[in-house]
């Protein structure tokens, strides 16, 4: 018997949320609904470890709006999760507890390695021609998951406190930032890929990429004006395009960035996306990301999905 579910992914700098129908006969997650908000919940986050009362009203409305429409969709169940903005928020109970009493909605803190596996597991769900061995990188706003592995298991898997958000408030005063700011960003990223990665990196063959860095440059290279999930699920970016939309932010204004078509919340911090998406790429010598809109949220739901199967 199908059962409907809403899940909800808190990350840095937004809030997802996925309404789903899952299937424990066929094993299969259908989408019924989708929506984002930018939530900025890192704000100053990795200099002060605090989520702000600002940030929190922000949290507070978002979960009041989804909670309403999972309500309407007449969802069974509410799965939340909070990533690394709450993971490292030395005030994150208080802000559980005050998200719970003003809206109902239970927010669990998931773990960095229990993120990385969700992802890895969503990224990819309904999915046809997967290689035996591939990999999923999912760049959020304050951290960024890399697991490899098959549809049997993951092999490998880390997280790793670099993000759009964080290292745009650590690194970046002006957009765009000085050569001094870029190359100490660089190099940073670079020191932490390649002690981090390297070593145990061999899934290749296929790279899967999520979150809204991935997804921007898709829709960017395409040329597209308006996000179409039909064209950038699945779709194959090129190294040459991160490349050539690197060069173009790393010149660009914040309102320049705008005019691009990219939106307000995700703009101030695209260029350091994009510079963490690049350097994961020449780094590791991987020529191609296989875009997916999926993430976190469809690993929550395959998690509920694999135990309504246990109960069959």
């Amino acid at each position: 018997m199908k059962k409907r579910v809403s899940c909800i992914d808190i990350g840095t700098n937004t809030g997802l949320l996925l309404i789903a129908d899952l299937e424990p006969e066929s094993g299969a997650i259908m989408p019924v609904f989708h929506k984002q908000a930018i939530l900025r919940l890192g704000k100053n986050v990795d200099a002060e470890k605090i989520i702000g009362q600002a940030a929190l009203q922000r949290l507070i409305d978002c979960m009041v709006d989804y909670r309403r429409i999972s309500e309407a969709y007449n969802s069974e169940t509410i799965i939340a999760a909070g990533t690394s903005a709450l993971r490292d928020a030395k005030n994150r109970i208080k802000i559980i507890a005050a998200v719970e009493h003003a809206t109902g909605v239970t927010i669990q803190c998931i773990a960095g390695n229990e993120e990385a596996e969700l992802t890895f597991c969503g990224a990819v769900a309904g999915m046809n021609d997967l290689p035996e061995l591939f990999t999923v990188i999912d760049i959020g706003g304050g951290s960024t998951e890399i697991s490899m592995g098959s549809l049997e298991a993951i092999e490998e898997s880390i997280s790793i406190d670099i993000g759009s958000v964080r290292l745009t408030e650590r690194f970046f005063s002006t957009l765009p930032p000085s050569q001094e700011e870029f190359a100490a960003a660089k190099a940073y990223i670079d020191q932490l890929f390649t002690s981090n990665i390297i070593p145990f990196f061999a899934g290749r063959e296929r790279v899967y990429g999520v979150a809204g860095t991935v997804t921007t440059i898709a829709q960017e290279s395409q040329g597209l004006k308006h996000f179409d999930a039909l064209k950038v699920h699945n779709y194959p970016l090129q190294y040459q395009d991160v490349h050539a939309f690197l060069e173009k932010l790393t010149v660009s204004t914040l309102e320049e960035i705008l005019a691009l078509g990219i939106p307000d919340g995700r703009a101030d911090v695209i260029t350091m996306g994009t510079l963490i998406l690049h350097q994961f790429m020449r780094l590791l010598g991987v020529g191609e990301i296989r875009v997916s809109i999926q993430g976190l949220r469809f690993g929550l739901a395959q998690k509920e999905l694999l135990c309504l199967q246990c109960n069959i």
